[in-house]
C-alpha cells in the first residue's frame, strides 16, 4: 500500500517568530515565510487590527505541527 504525500496546514516549530503560523503558511504553500512575515506586517500598518487580527485566528486556528 502507497502513501500519498498529503499536505498538512500546520504551524511551524522550527521556522517561527511568534507563534509558527508564517512558517507554517511558508511550508504549506511552498514558498518563503517572509511574505507571509511582510503581508501580516504591511496589513498592520494601517492601524494594526486588519494585520493582527487574522494572525490571531490563525494562531488559534492551525494545530501546531508534531514532533
Amino acid at each position: 500500500m502507497v502513501e500519498e504525500n498529503k499536505r498538512v496546514l500546520r504551524r511551524s516549530r522550527t521556522n517561527r517568530v511568534f507563534g509558527g503560523v508564517c512558517g507554517g503558511l511558508g511550508e504549506f504553500f511552498g514558498l518563503s515565510p517572509f511574505w507571509f512575515r511582510l503581508g501580516f506586517f504591511l496589513l498592520a500598518l494601517p492601524g494594526g487590527l486588519p494585520g493582527l487580527l487574522p494572525y490571531i485566528l490563525f494562531w488559534i486556528i492551525i494545530p501546531k505541527a508534531r514532533t
